[in-house]
């Protein structure tokens, strides 16, 4: 049965903190006035004001237990049943007004047990608010319950004193099974949360994240609920162990339960009608509403959960929006769209700048013998309409698939790439560099759009938005060894002899180097891309391999232009470059491109403990992010060197051939950029809709006007008058 107990009336709002847990010396209160900050000097009641206010309906256990700033007003608290110790603001014949809701300063029709109050709140028909700090100008209208319990964590996954190790909240990220589950705090970033859920090996390395954890939050008993200065909560049912930032707007929400919601003037975060959250963190500027479910989880700034969206044991990463979706499981990198009810994650590692389409079915035990699979997308993951995916799978960056039922495991290591089935020859397609050779605009809008819309007020990690970057024209380089090896088998197929590993790749980089009329006649397969037993084909994979190179050579003249536009003169930029410059392994940690050294110097110097908190974690962020133009510098040095162009023997004239082949590249994608979202305007079967080009105009909008082709126009533009005097 229920265990109710019963408990003298006179002890309600009184022994928050148990006598146990309680310092020696202190009262219960020392925690709160340490939390409250509002600077308001609080007195007792005059004999004038207790007698008005008992007049206005309000009791009170004990009325020297109820504290008033100086320009108190009895006359604007009504109705109210007050129990321990409350401290009230000042409060001014005034009305407040947001969004349309105009409701009278004062406390009415309300049930307050130990709270403090800023100057002129609105606290109106709370049927019970229990040991909150309230801030000044906030509006709490028509809720059912809001209070904190002594051992609140606030979403955090820290024990509070007493607490056995069982009581820890984890997520369970990337794995349904547990086995990289982290545990939650206010201010984890995605690369934390990678770390911690990556290297499960090291545990030595993952007791001293939940050691960073630990140490980050006060264990003691006894923290108050925070409301901060100007926020609004109206038509609310539960609110329970909620620490809420200042300028939030919560309107209908249904139950929000251990929950941190960080919100400033700057970065204004909302939860709405029927949402249910429950042990998690809310990132400043986040937008909740319309039947979100959320538990265990984590919601990074400026990110939007919306229309009966699901988040569960998952981190949902900066500048990101999920929409009557499932989530489950999931560890998912800053700038990610998924839309459409019927979509559903689960698994997985998705790093950034990602697409999920309607009737997408990413791993899940539904598709696999056990929970324990796991799927990994590099940035730029596209699957595309009722794409359905088993575990384990593996993506290289920007890969799209096409509509499909993907039965068996994938590891696409082409980046760039359309996979495709065949299904009348019973094939996988897979056609590198297609973003490249056929969807420009697409690619070009989508560097540029989650650029655009990164809001985030703090950019401890410094997030890549550019589709060439080290880390894809590494995989791009890998990619043009491994066409090298598949056309060179195609051939010694096709000529029936064997050959060793060496000179099947020498004699394939020569037919692609040459482009051999002999490349038209191959059937290029590669082997462990799919586990099953049908062929996987590539397709076009000459021209994929020129515009891998071609890609990564426009890499690398970008990046060493720029160092010598920025020292004026080719002679003042070669003495900046790295003599011996090296091409390093690049990863994605959380958004932010780290070399493997930095990411084993960062490791190192948490194992030997001069980093020793997750500050200073975040503050080696910047200093990696501080390093990474001139990492990237010899980086593309690096490619470049490797792909025969040698920058410490570049001349003058080699400068100016090297200028105009970059600006002859960057036009040529500029005019695909074009040339790719010209199809839509002329397809038969979309044109049919409309009776004359006018109206397909007014609908559409005219393709000479798309604002985001005019941006790419005007930026080559300026791009030829910057270099022209270099060439001339």
């Amino acid at each position: 049965m229920n265990a109710i107990k019963k408990i003298p009336l006179q002890q309600l709002g009184y022994q928050f903190v148990a006598p146990d847990y309680l310092p020696a010396g202190e009262d219960e209160y020392y925690l709160r006035n340490l939390q409250n900050r509002s600077g308001i000097s609080y007195r007792q009641l005059s004999a004038y004001e207790i007698e008005v206010l008992v007049r206005n309906g309000n009791t009170s256990d004990n009325w020297n237990n109820l504290l008033v700033g100086d320009a108190f007003n009895p006359e604007l608290v009504k109705n109210c049943k007050f129990y321990g110790l409350v401290r009230i603001g000042k409060l001014e014949p005034y009305y407040l007004e947001y969004s349309q809701l105009r409701v009278p300063v004062g406390l009415y029709n309300s049930t307050i047990i130990s709270c403090d109050f800023g100057d002129n709140v609105v606290v109106d028909n709370v049927n019970y608010l229990s040991h909150y700090i309230i801030g000044s100008e906030v509006i709490i209208v028509n809720v059912n319950e809001l209070m904190t319990t002594p051992h609140a964590k606030f979403g955090n996954g820290v024990l509070k004193d007493g607490e056995p190790e069982s009581q820890r909240i984890w997520l369970e990220l990337c794995n349904e099974n547990g086995g990289r589950s982290v545990i939650p705090f206010n201010g984890m970033e995605p690369g934390d949360a990678w770390l911690w859920s990556k290297y499960r090996q090291d545990d030595a390395l993952l007791e001293k994240f939940k050691a960073f954890t630990q140490k980050k939050f006060d264990s003691r008993r006894g923290y108050y609920g925070k409301v901060g200065d100007r926020t609004v909560i109206k038509n609310c049912a539960i609110l329970k162990d909620v620490w809420i930032g200042s300028d939030a707007y919560l309107k209908g929400a249904n139950k929000i339960k251990n929950v941190t919601i960080n919100s400033s003037p700057e970065a204004k975060s909302q939860v709405g009608e029927g949402c249910e959250l429950v042990n998690g963190i809310v990132g400043f500027g986040c937008r909740i509403f319309y039947g979100v479910k959320a538990v265990r989880f984590i919601l990074a700034s400026h990110s939007q959960l919306k229309y009966g969206a699901r988040l569960i044991n998952s981190y949902l990463g900066q500048n990101s929006t999920i929409s009557c979706c499932e989530v489950l499981n999931s560890l998912i990198f800053p700038a990610h769209e998924q839309h459409h009810n019927n979509s559903f994650l689960c698994a997985a590692l998705v790093m950034g700048q990602s697409n999920l389409a309607a009737g997408a079915t990413i791993g899940s035990n539904h598709n696999s013998r056990s929970p324990d699979g796991e799927l990994v997308a590099g940035r730029g993951f596209w699957p595309g309409l009722c794409v359905s995916l088993k575990h384990n799978s593996r993506f290289a960056s920007f890969t799209i698939l096409a509509k499909g039922d993907y039965p068996a495991e994938l590891d696409i290591r082409l980046p760039f790439s359309l996979v495709s089935i065949d299904e009348a020859a019973d094939e996988l397609h897979v056609m590198p560099a297609y973003w490249f050779m056929y969807n420009m605009y697409a690619l070009a809008r989508n560097s540029w759009k989650y650029l655009d819309r990164d809001k985030r007020v703090d950019r401890t990690q410094l997030l890549e938005f550019e589709y060439l970057a080290p880390d894809t024209v590494n995989e791009m380089l890998d990619g043009m060894a491994l066409l090298e090896q598949a056309v060179g088998a195609a051939w010694y197929r096709q000529q029936g002899r064997t050959a060793t590993d060496t000179q099947v790749a020498n004699k394939g980089r020569k037919l692609l180097e040459t482009n051999d009329e002999a490349l038209s006649t191959l059937h290029v397969l590669v082997d462990g891309f799919e586990n099953s037993k049908r062929p996987v084909r590539i397709l076009k994979a000459a021209a994929a391999w020129r515009t891998y190179r071609q890609m990564a050579l426009h890499y690398g003249h970008r990046e060493l232009l720029q160092t010598v536009q920025q020292a004026g003169t080719l002679r003042r930029a070669k003495n900046q470059w790295p003599q011996r410059p090296r091409r390093r392994q690049w990863l994605n940690a959380g958004g932010q491109l780290l070399t493997t050294e930095q990411l084993q110097q960062l490791m190192g110097r948490i194992h030997k403990g001069s980093i020793g908190s997750w500050d200073e974690v975040h503050a080696w962020y910047a200093e990696a992010a501080s390093q990474y133009p001139a990492l990237k510098l010899e980086h593309a040095l690096a490619v470049l060197q490797q792909l025969g162009t040698h920058p410490a023997e570049l001349n003058e004239a080699g400068l100016r051939s090297l200028v105009a082949t970059y600006l002859a590249t960057q036009q040529q994608l500029c005019d695909a950029i074009e040339k790719s979202r010209a199809k839509d305007y002329q397809n038969a079967f979309r044109k049919m809709l409309y009776d004359t080009p006018e109206e397909m105009d007014k609908v559409l909008g005219k393709l000479s006007d798309n604002a985001f082709i005019q941006k790419e126009k005007a930026a080559m533009k300026a791009l030829r008058r910057q270099w022209t005097p270099w060439i001339k």
